[in-house]
């Protein structure tokens, strides 16, 4: 299944592509997202769609900084469920360990981290956010979107002394330099190998205010009963080690198995409690990246079907009209078209 990312994301979407002339309910028609889902926080949409939205508008409305003005109208609160956890958590490392726990429940294709710091700086940390770009392809919005929110977050918990230090960024300029110190009040380092925002590390001691024990108990135990990170079950995991496998010839389940430090039989039958196989894994991995690379790039129908594991086209041309009742062909003309 591609990775999907709640609807929250998109708060003030609609307002920020009218007040700049252009039609939001066009743009969402031609991503395939329902502009009813936009009336809530907690409907999920492809994170692909959404961020391929997000650089559409910010090309045909003339708005380099789509992203950054997006994530000034958002706050903690997108995060629904998980807000309440970060918010009533003691400290920043308890906030972020929480973060970096449950971000799957906004988005499974999205982390957050704590590394060491890019320039060897003494006493700085990078926090970092990362999408998975083995499941669906990189957006410089996008990335602006949720490193803005993030610093947003820091912001709103910890007041002025967020301790930022500088601004990692995989990308080039979108905007003037000015417009990115604005936001961020900070000094912008682009072309970086992961977004990041480089910050003192004594914040990660520093208190919050919104410190409550109770709360944050309610919360994880809610987040914990209600939510399944699919990144943690059998079939998840099968569906990394495949993918990490890819380009190239796909592992057999007990090479799998082996990996995952299962015996063959007991892997199956972990995925039949999950309601799978592992030939449904691997066709379903297969359909997703198959139709991601089909549509959103210009790579050769013999790259892709190398791509995700075909020895030959032909055998991606008979899957893809199995998986989307069209040939490669008419379904990526189809996509150049709704674009």
């Amino acid at each position: 299944m591609q990775p999907l990312i709640r609807t929250a994301s998109l708060r003030g979407f609609g307002d920020l592509v009218t007040e700049l002339g252009g039609d939001p309910d066009r743009l969402l028609d031609r991503f395939g997202i329902d502009r009813e889902v936009l009336e809530g926080d907690d409907e999920l949409v492809s994170i692909t769609a959404h961020d391929q939205m997000l650089d559409a508008a910010a090309a045909e409305l003339g708005c380099p900084d789509f992203g950054l003005r997006l994530a000034g109208r958002q706050d903690l609160t997108i995060l629904g469920p998980l807000a309440r956890a970060v918010r009533s958590s003691s400290t920043a490392t308890e906030a972020l360990e929480y973060g970096a726990r449950f971000l799957f429940v906004h988005s499974p294709a999205l982390t957050i981290g704590v590394d060491d710091d890019p320039w060897n700086r003494r006493g700085v940390i990078a926090l970092t956010y990362r999408k998975q770009l083995s499941e669906s392809p990189y957006s410089p919005q996008a990335i602006e979107l949720g490193l803005g929110v993030f610093h947003r977050v820091a912001v709103q918990l910890l007041g002025g002394s967020t301790g930022l230090r500088s601004v990692e960024l995989p990308h080039g300029p979108l905007s003037p330099i000015d417009r990115y110190l604005r936001f961020f009040g900070a000094d912008i380092k682009f072309d970086r190998p992961v977004a990041a925002l480089c910050v003192d590390r004594r914040i990660l001691d520093a208190s919050f205010a919104t410190a409550d024990e109770e709360i944050r108990r309610a919360a994880l135990d809610h987040l914990t009963d209600a939510y399944s990170d699919p990144a943690r079950s059998v079939a998840g995991r099968v569906r990394l080690a495949v993918s990490e496998s890819l380009p190239g010839r796909v592992p057999p389940l007990a090479v799998v198995a082996a990996a995952l430090a299962l015996h063959p039989r007991t892997l199956q039958r972990h995925l039949v409690v999950e309601n799978t196989t592992y030939g449904q894994v691997v066709d379903d991995l297969r359909r997703d990246r198959a139709h991601r690379f089909i549509t959103t790039t210009d790579l050769s129908f013999t790259q892709i079907a190398d791509l995700v594991g075909f020895s030959e086209q032909s055998t991606l041309s008979h899957a893809v009209r199995r998986w989307f009742g069209v040939s490669p062909g008419k379904l990526r003309r189809q996509a150049r078209l709704s674009r």
